[in-house]
């Protein structure tokens, strides 16, 4: 065979060429397959298929919201301290520190993280031999007509051995599973990481969200009074002849749909303190949030976040690793091209009685090795191998995907806390004014110059852009809290 053909041959007997290792194991499987020993020259330390480098992702040079964006290497394991500490409330700091011990979600993924630790424990036993021992007694006859000497022959055996077998790993696949099996374990590590993460935050969120309902349902109380007060006023003035029974009727009507807005508010709290509750993995008659005053304090943006915060989100994390755990699994596909080399042997000693099976004379041993390989398989490993490499692009893929996914998370949530506070001055100002319009109008109607459909109307608007202003609150609150969780975990 000239070098031409015998080039031509290789090509289309090996799969794809990754390394340089690999190229030397494609010439010498073609000519050396019925030679285990110099297979095992060759190959050395040496396995088949790509090492992993990490693809790069579409990551700016800055964020489009905050200021500069600060290159950084890759962190994921950085410690993200307790982020919501930032917000300055005991209150929550001691239902969040309830979520890593007793959520159930959290708890099924720490669950799943042991699993993949068992795995990969299992993945790496494969490299070694394996031992076991065999001890057996049997009895057994023959009868007359089936002996060779025509009378009925009875007899003891008796064997004890140990054997052990262990498939070499010539070109590296079950190095390349191990690999596949360690990237596995640190994606479910990242995966446990995201779960208590996501429920922290969810917490916080509802916890947030409870506390803007207190102070939503507050106002309402408030808002209840005056509108009684009013209600009073209307009938005096009604008794006196110097108002319409319309204008204690729109009074009446006005006050009955805003302690409407108060129940329905009550049973949005008791909704998120139910929440709350199994959030913390316990049943909602277990946990009670008193209403309490609530001093906001939410945490101030710094202008330019670095994106070691960004790199270090655990989804993030968990999509590098199943890359790396996919880019693996080509090696095991490309494996299959060569030939499996397993060794065994066996020690022992068999006798027709018991008491001489520990004596010299008796002992038997077997020493073994099986080189195989499939020669034709119609394309059956070549579709492994073009399977494998797919599932690995579909990984990159989803590794880009969700940086570009945690970038805009990040960008959207800058925004909505930069405009969140901006328009919350733009409201406070609403609200100073439609103040003072109630006032302005409760004296006209006192003072006969209008109606008390004006009134009504004044104080509706009153009362919806001091609903509007805590909302704001709220949305900002939630903004920057899906703004730490977005980044990992606290910007400090």
């Amino acid at each position: 065979m000239n070098t031409d053909k015998f080039k031509n041959f290789v090509r289309r007997t090996v799969p794809p060429i990754a390394t340089p290792c690999e190229y030397v194991f494609a010439i010498f499987s073609v000519h050396l397959r019925s030679s285990a020993v110099a297979l095992g020259l060759v190959v050395g330390a040496c396995a088949v298929g790509p090492n992993y480098t990490k693809p790069d992702a579409p990551v700016p040079q800055k964020y489009k919201e905050a200021g500069d964006w600060v290159v950084a290497k890759p962190s994921d394991a950085a410690p993200k301290g307790k982020w919501w500490e930032a917000f300055r409330d005991p209150v929550l700091n001691g239902l969040v520190e309830q979520v890593s011990i007793s959520n159930q979600t959290v708890a099924a993924s720490e669950a799943r993280y042991r699993q993949a630790v068992a795995e990969t424990r299992a993945a790496q036993a494969t490299l070694f031999p394996t031992l076991g021992a065999d001890v057996n007694a049997t009895r057994s006859g023959q009868g007359s007509a089936a002996s060779a000497t025509g009378t009925a022959v009875t007899g003891n055996r008796f064997t004890a051995q140990v054997e052990a077998r262990w498939e070499v790993d010539l070109w590296g696949a079950i190095r390349r599973q191990v690999e596949a099996a360690k990237a596995g374990q640190e994606a479910s590590a990242a995966d446990l990481e995201n779960a208590r993460l996501s429920m922290q935050a969810q917490l916080v969120t509802n916890y947030y969200a409870l506390r803007v309902a207190d102070m939503q349902v507050s106002l309402i109380e408030d808002t209840v009074e005056a509108f009684q007060t009013s209600l009073k006023v209307t009938q005096n003035r009604y008794a006196g002849g110097v108002a319409a029974k319309v204008d204690v009727v729109q009074a009446q009507a006005q006050l009955l749909s805003t302690q409407a807005s108060l129940v329905d508010l009550r049973a949005t709290r008791a909704s998120l303190e139910h929440s709350i509750a199994v959030l913390m993995g316990k049943a909602p008659a277990e946990v009670t949030i008193a209403p309490a005053k609530f001093e906001v304090h939410i945490p101030d943006v710094p202008p330019g976040i670095p994106s070691t915060l960004l790199e270090r989100r655990p989804d993030i994390a968990t999509a590098e690793r199943n890359m790396a755990a996919a880019n693996a699994r080509i090696g095991v596909a490309q494996a299959a091209y060569f030939p499996a080399l397993n060794l065994s042997g066996s020690f022992g000693t068999a006798s027709s009685a018991a008491r001489n099976l520990l004596k010299a004379p008796y002992r038997v041993w077997s020493l073994g090795a099986d080189l195989a390989d499939t020669l034709i398989d119609f394309g059956a490993r070549s579709a492994q191998v073009e399977l494998a490499r797919a599932q690995y692009d579909e990984q990159v893929a989803n590794y880009r995907q969700a940086v570009l996914g945690g970038i805009q998370e990040v960008e959207d949530n800058l925004a909505n806390v930069h405009w969140l506070t901006e328009e919350t001055k733009v409201e406070q100002e609403a609200v100073r004014a439609a103040r003072e319009s109630v006032v302005l109008t409760v004296n006209q109607y006192k003072a006969g110059t209008v109606s008390y459909l004006n009134v009504v109307t004044v104080q509706a608007t009153l009362l919806n852009e001091q609903a509007k202003l805590v909302g704001l609150l709220g949305r900002k609150l939630s903004a920057t809290v899906v703004l730490m969780r977005a980044l990992g975990g606290t910007w400090e």
